[in-house]
């Protein structure tokens, strides 16, 4: 009789687990196993230094497969290996890992995620290799949609996705974030501390004594963090996590967790602000005909000092869907920002400062989101076409420089611009003196001539430091002590739970936490055999508790969540709303509080799998 496992003994261990994850290629073999009979399944994940909450929902799945008789190896690589194995070479069972947008989006970010004309490409399109026609056609009702049509289509979009699982939302955490703000302020909870528009948004925090100070642009008492120049503002975050520190390729999949710092580096037409659209390097944009829509751009000047004219822009989006430019047999399309691109069917510049983008009939919020992809310099990346590889890396289809560069010394338009970085310790940016942001008005009393006509007053003058530095340490508890010492500003990665309370400890530290939208999930490759099969996958999402692993796992520091746009509960439709505890679709086989084995093991059976005399689930025809 196959007993219960208890929601607190499978998390027990988890620190343990956490601890020693870091080793590549973790398996676990139980002697006596026959591999061409017992269902084997991989489940990949980072170790715990560089996410612990990936890890423990991994280890969770990990314990309760094993549980119901499937022959589990866990498998931790660093995170840029991960996304490598996932979204490039797509070899993987299952994963689990973060979403890379932290503010709420917009629904058609499921249009890259899930449309089946983008199984072939590498990249965070599609990459669970889903193919299902009833997908497709809500996707593409939800770009044409307007109003209550297009909130109905996303609706239903919402619960055939939950239906058929190519991934399980388990829960959208809380960004916890260490500050101190005796240098800076701004910090608050509904805009990411790190995030583009938080950095953005930050001010000089004014002198104790409520002066206006006398030049000292330090904006407060000095402390170590200043030592470098006194006569520079210098913003210092710090972060666990070092590839920022050795890659700024905007396009790359597997180097960016959020984009934040590239999104400083590079700008883009318009940015989302909350639930309003900004003209960003474009001035203004509107539709001429259903399908055509015209951008007028800002003045603007590349890093190097080169203009930026609309044959950039329209360079971006030709570049963006085949980076090869037909240099190679096959379309190299980036691996990044494709939902978005792809809107995109043509681009032709009408003069130096205004592009014609042809778009199908879609509403325009999705018209909006083709427009937020960064903006690259053509005189830089046209020199990046050609086909190329990594050293000891193989590729299933053939890439180019573009994709896989570094990008040193990057050069774009944003407010940041890039002055030095070592490896793996720390990278440093300067403020760009030449960024619209800053760029004073040629005439004062002409409002429609300021540089930066139609965005908010928040953001003049900004960014508010003069340098950004990021340094790399080694965990979240030696991040959390610099921001206490005064050493830092702030954190710039995860926080996990148990650094909260050495937070509360100190006296110059306080926590930042709000929601963000960057969910955790554990993705599955549709395919391959038994993941390729929906109702497997559905008793696959059934072993997993997100309850629970939302109070042991977050320390509470997140929100389970069925539906992937649950970061804007109002598109979620009471279907799939988290209202008693439980998933609406795929509840967890529960039997207080434990994971019921036997119920689990029936719904394998009822789908048309066997087990063994000694409990194995094996593998369909055995």
């Amino acid at each position: 009789m196959a007993r219960p496992i208890s929601r607190r003994a499978a998390l027990t261990g988890l620190g343990l687990a956490a601890a020693s994850a870091g080793c590549l290629g973790r398996t676990e073999n139980i002697a006596g196993r026959d591999p061409h009979s017992q269902l084997t399944l991989e489940i990949n994940t980072t170790p715990a230094d560089a996410d612990p909450n990936g890890i423990r929902i991994a280890r969770q799945l990990e314990e309760h497969l094993t549980a119901v008789g499937v022959d589990v190896r866990l498998n931790t690589v660093g995170q840029t290996d991960l996304w490598r194995k996932v979204l490039i070479n797509q070899n993987f069972d299952v994963y689990v890992g973060q979403f890379v947008e932290t503010d709420p989006f917009d629904p058609d970010a499921l249009y890259g995620l899930t449309h089946s004309r983008f199984v072939a490409e590498p990249g965070w399109q599609n990459p669970f290799g889903l193919t299902e026609i009833a997908v497709d056609d809500l996707l593409e009702r939800q770009r044409r949609a307007t109003a209550d049509e297009r909130s109905d289509a996303v609706a239903a979009l919402q619960e055939t996705v939950c239906d058929l699982q190519p991934f399980s939302v388990v829960a959208f955490p809380d960004a916890l974030t260490a500050v101190q703000g005796d240098r800076f302020e701004g910090w608050t909870e509904d805009r990411q501390p790190v995030s583009v528009s938080g950095l953005l948004g930050l001010d000089p925090a004014p002198p104790e004594d409520g002066s206006a100070g006398d030049g000292d642009a330090t904006g407060g008492n000095a402390t170590a963090a200043d030592a470098d120049d006194e006569s520079e503002r210098v913003l210092r975050l710090v972060t666990t996590d070092d590839r920022i520190t050795q890659n700024w390729n905007p396009i790359a999949a597997e180097f960016r967790r959020h984009g934040t710092f590239t999104g400083l580096l590079y700008d883009p037409l318009v940015r989302a602000d909350g639930e309003s659209i900004l003209p960003w390097l474009a001035a203004d944009w509107e539709r001429v005909d259903a399908t055509a829509v015209d951008v007028t751009l800002r003045d603007a000047r590349w890093h190097d000092g080169e203009p930026v004219t609309a044959d950039d822009v329209a360079f971006t989006y030709r570049f963006l869907r085949d980076t090869s430019l037909g240099s190679v047999e096959t379309s190299v399309p980036t691996p990044r920002f494709r939902g978005r691109s792809s809107l995109v069917e043509d681009e032709r510049a009408l003069d130096d400062a205004t592009v014609r983008l042809t778009l199908p009939e879609v509403n325009d919020r999705v018209a909006a989101r083709a427009l937020q992809v960064p903006v690259l310099p053509e005189h830089v990346w046209a020199d990046r076409t050609e086909a190329a590889t990594i050293a000891g890396f193989e590729f299933d289809f053939e890439t180019t420089e573009a994709v896989v560069s570094n990008n040193p010394d990057p050069v774009g338009s944003g407010p940041l611009r890039f002055v030095e970085a070592t490896a793996e310790e720390s990278v440093v940016f300067e403020r760009n003196p030449d960024h619209f942001l800053v760029r004073p008005a040629p005439d004062a009393d002409d409002e429609t001539a300021a540089p930066r006509a139609g965005i908010p007053s928040r953001y003049h003058g900004k960014p508010a430091f003069d340098r950004l530095r990021v340094e790399v340490l080694p965990s979240d508890i030696s991040a959390v002590e610099a921001v206490a010492e005064g050493l830092a500003d702030a954190t710039a990665a995860n926080l996990g739970p148990a650094s909260v309370p050495r937070i509360g400890r100190s006296d110059a530290a306080r926590l930042v936490s709000g929601r963000s939208a960057a969910f955790y999930h554990v993705g599955y490759n549709a395919r391959r055999s038994p993941l390729s099969n929906p109702r497997f996958r559905a008793v696959v999402a059934r072993l997993i508790d997100k309850a629970a692993l939302v109070d042991e796992a977050f320390d509470g520091y997140a929100k389970a969540a069925a539906s992937p746009l649950a970061a804007s509960p109002d598109a979620v439709p009471q279907s799939l709303a988290w209202t008693d505890g439980t998933d609406p679709v795929h509840p967890f086989f529960d039997d207080d509080g434990s994971l019921d084995v036997a119920a689990a093991r029936e719904a394998f059976r009822e789908i048309g799998y066997r087990f063994d005399d000694e409990g194995r689930l094996l593998s369909r025809g055995q």
